[in-house]
């Protein structure tokens, strides 16, 4: 049964970086099997970890699979979610229990969790116990099920699928082989709202998973014999026969009219003896300039030993191998749960290909060149840009990467709703179309945001803005690409005599321009209205019919009705579906995506900011909408300047700091026109935005100077003195020395927002930031971080993250070019990226604004190594 928690808002990701002073080599892991709770309040061993509710369920998308009773074995986490749920295989916006309280009880070695269904009066407990190599989970219950629940409660446990592929499983002795495709034994069934849910394809009182493999062998018994507790078996699940990114479920259901411990489960969770996780050797994956510094970061087990020495090793051409450098480790300290050592090797700058060897690990060649960096940008323009061009046809040779994509764009969302992914409206809906009235000229310009398909209006103007500030700063210039807006046609690996970087940047200047023309204002953005559309997979031309709904042709309008929080599954596709009638260009097909159309000034700001910004480059492409562009910001700040601000904010699309964003017009607006009114309000805004003196307010200050006066420079000067002083902090807290952060979203944005900080700074003030810096974020993306030493930016550099978070995701795949949100720091302790499991879009779904980000600190890097 489908139970619906629409109404329940979504709560707000909470994020932030938590400095950890680096120490001298003291592991907190113990050596033997054995698990224990430790200090930071999870349970503890050599090679197993136990988490019991270190992060708290729900957050910014809902269920993120970072939550309740959790296994690390082995170094990886290979389950999650251990709790009650409602559902045989939840999905992503099901209901999962609130957090209420958390109690460690360390005589006992308990952790005891109390959580609630609050809509359904519904409260319970999950104790987690250490026991031997494992631990005992307990659901205790104050009063029976509520009657609503009996036969829909049951406690849950996700194991990732990746993880046990081709393995097999023992249910009570019964042997059985994972499925590597969603599969159940006796195929799906319809319950009585019509909606589909799986049978187990396995089940029984003791279920061991991976039986001869010692790395992932889990033994799960359920506890029988008491009078509370149920007599039901353990069924073991397949999420993805309801989605693609569902795991592995093993449930346990909660028996009807019983109280006190109702679920008892006894995990023996397997341990190597003696076990010790292998060096991580941090490097570039795309090799270094022979004037940049060169530093390897090497990640240890707390029970590691340190080896004695790192070398550096010449490849030869006919394939052996000479010491070029050698030496012993720095010890540097602790971070989180490693410990850290590092080796430099900035000494050696003579050209040739490499390898760094570190006990018996010896890593992939990587260059030591010039060039490096000549060409590393040219994937994510190449492809990962023109592939999320929404509202066109995508080729590359002989494949179609997408078709004319949500041509039907766009209906009016209605008023007073709480869309599923951070889109909201109050009763305002600042337009006069009414609720599902189609909106005329959108559906041309933008790109798809992310892993899914919204426009973004926050992420367009972003990466607009960023776009324009490379080709402005290093003149950037390859045509390997046709666009045609006229035929709506984009073809990768063509030239077409224009530049890429300028048709891009025109591309996002259209969809910005879009709404002035439509609507008359900048919008939140534009995204599927309903769940089912939402996490499409594939084709983004096959989201919608891509013909104007048309509530005159379908004989269900008077069914799409309004209320507090439109409820998504109404519509939801099935056989037996009505066909809806359609003459070519309209239909009665309610698919079409919504446009939210809030009147932020916010929004109007970081909007008039790229499209002034735009005005100054896309001439040569465009020569209309770079005029009317200018125009536009123009008349956008006259119109900010003669209202009251309309300060409505929701979630993360009804724009940033309204001071910040202020401050991005008035900035793009002075450089455009030299109008000396632009420069007082910079000059007035300074001292606003000061106190967040980082990212693109650094950015668009340092940009400013040329036009300020020498106070304006003064005052910048100590604040980069002040600044700079800072990153000290974050030098003491890890070893990579850029600010990793902590929350929900992996911080590759801000890893690379730091370098570009330090560029324009290093710019306007090299005596006082150091080049270095710029380097040191770079090295980041290519692989020198925590957890894994691959590249995060797909397809570049020898060991890249391949299996990400695009819109091919579940074919285990990815665009060239575009660049994952990176290490995921898991409370309290576990840096996380799972290169084997596309479907984790805190770690790894691509977003526009970092393909820009990337392509402005690639150039920045190679302009500062220019002689």
């Amino acid at each position: 049964m489908y139970v619906p928690f629409s109404w329940r808002p979504l709560a707000a990701a909470v994020a932030g970086a938590t400095l950890l002073a680096a120490c001298a080599h003291n592991p907190s892991n113990t050596t033997q099997n054995s698990l224990t709770l430790n200090e930071k309040e999870y349970f503890d061993s050599a090679a197993v970890d136990v988490f019991a509710f270190s992060s708290k369920p729900g957050g910014l998308f809902f269920d993120s699979k970072t939550a309740g009773i959790e296994i690390v074995q082995h170094g990886e986490r290979t389950a999650t979610n251990g709790d009650v749920r409602l559902l045989h295989t939840p999905e992503q916006w099901d209901g999962m229990g609130q957090f209420v309280s958390r109690e460690v009880d360390e005589h006992s070695g308990t952790i005891t969790t109390q959580l609630a269904y609050p809509e359904l009066d519904f409260s319970y407990s999950v104790t987690a116990t250490a026991r031997d190599n494992g631990v005992v989970i307990s659901v205790y219950l104050d009063s029976p099920l509520p009657q609503e629940l009996e036969g829909k409660a049951g406690f849950n446990m996700e194991f990732v699928p990746a993880e046990y592929w081709d393995k097999a499983y023992l249910a009570d002795g019964k042997p059985g082989q994972f499925p590597r495709s969603a599969s159940t034994t006796d195929g799906m069934i319809m319950n009585d709202q019509g909606l589909t849910e799986p049978t187990a394809f396995a089940q029984g009182k003791t279920l061991v998973l991976a039986p001869a493999d010692p790395e992932r062998r889990v033994t799960i018994r359920k506890t029988l014999g008491s009078e509370t507790l149920g007599d039901g078996e353990l069924m073991l699940f397949d999420g993805r026969t309801k989605a693609q990114n569902g795991w592995y479920v093993v449930r346990d259901m909660i028996p009807a009219g019983r109280s006190g411990k109702v679920v008892e489960w006894t995990l023996d969770i397997s341990a190597i003896p003696d076990w010790v996780r292998d060096p991580v050797v941090g490097y570039s994956q795309v090799g270094y300039h022979p004037a940049q510094p060169k530093r390897a970061v090497i990640e240890l087990d707390p029970n590691d030993t340190p080896e004695a020495t790192v070398e550096l090793l010449k490849v030869q051409a006919d394939g052996s191998t000479r010491v070029a450098h050698s030496g012993k480790p720095e010890l540097w300290g602790d971070y989180l749960r490693y410990e850290y050592v590092t080796f430099d090797f900035s000494s050696v700058t003579e050209p040739g290909l490499y390898q760094l060897r570190y006990g018996n690990q010896t890593t992939d060649t990587f260059p030591i060149d010039s060039d490096v960096l000549a060409k590393v940008w040219q994937p994510t323009l190449d492809f990962f840009f023109p592939v999320q061009m929404d509202h066109m046809q995508v080729r590359e040779a002989y494949r179609v990467w997408h078709g004319r994509s949500h041509m039907d764009d766009a209906l009016q969302a209605p008023p007073n709703y709480e869309h599923f992914d951070l889109y909201a409206h109050d009763g305002n809906l600042d337009t006069d179309f009414k609720p599902f009235e189609h909106i005329d000229g959108l559906n041309y310009g933008g790109w798809y945001d992310a892993g899914d398909y919204d426009i973004r209006t926050q992420s367009q103007y972003h990466t607009v803005q960023g776009l324009v500030h490379a080709v402005e700063e290093f003149g950037i210039e390859r045509d390997n690409t046709t666009v045609s807006q006229e035929k709506k046609f984009t073809q990768i690996n063509r030239p077409d005599g224009k530049q890429d970087m300028l048709q891009q940047i025109e591309h996002g200047t259209l969809a910005l321009i879009a709404q002035h023309r439509a609507i008359g204002h900048a919008i939140p953005g534009i995204v599927a209205g309903r769940l089912y559309q939402y996490p499409h997979l594939g084709d983004g031309s096959t989201k919608t019919d891509n013909m104007i709904y048309d509530a005159a042709m379908d004989p269900h309008a008077d069914e799409r009705a309004v209320g507090a929080m439109y409820d998504p599954t109404t519509v939801d596709p099935t056989a037996a579906e009505d066909p809806m009638p359609e003459n070519g260009t309209h239909s009665g097909r309610f698919d079409d995506r919504w446009a939210f159309t809030s009147n932020t000034s916010a929004l109007n700001y970081g909007s008039a900011a790229a499209l002034a910004a735009a005005s100054r480059v896309i001439g040569p492409v465009n020569a209309e909408l770079a005029d009317e562009s200018l125009a536009t910001a123009k008349k956008v700040w006259e119109y900010e300047a003669n209202r009251e601000p309309n300060t409505y904010r929701f979630g993360n699309t009804t724009g940033g700091k309204l001071e910040e964003e202020k401050l991005k017009a008035a900035v793009e607006l002075l450089i455009a026109t030299n109008d000396k009114r632009y420069a007082t309000a910079v000059r007035d805004l300074l001292d606003e935005v000061k106190n967040n003196f980082r990212g693109e307010n650094v950015a668009m200050l340092v940009s400013a100077m040329p036009y300020m006066d020498d106070a304006y420079a003064a005052t910048l000067e100590q604040l980069t003195r002040d600044y700079r002083s800072g990153i000290g902090a974050i030098e003491e807290e890890n070893p990579y020395g850029v600010p990793i952060t902590r929350g929900g979203w992996a911080g590759n944005g801000s890893v690379m927002g730091f370098g570009i900080t330090n560029y324009w700074l290093h710019k306007a003030f090299p005596n006082i930031v150091e080049k270095e810096l710029v380097y040191r974020s770079l090295n980041y993306i290519f692989g020198t971080h925590p957890d894994s030493n691959y590249s995060f930016a797909s397809g570049i550099g020898s060991q890249s993250q391949t299996a990400a978070y695009g819109s091919n995701r579940a074919d285990f795949s990815y665009i060239p070019g575009g660049v994952v949100p990176g290490v995921l720091v898991l409370a309290p302790d576990l840096p996380e990226n799972k290169s084997n499991w596309p479907f984790f879009w805190g770690q790894n779904e691509y977003v526009i604004p970092m393909g820009s980000r990337y392509l402005f600190l690639t150039h920045a890097a190679q302009a500062l190594l220019e002689p």
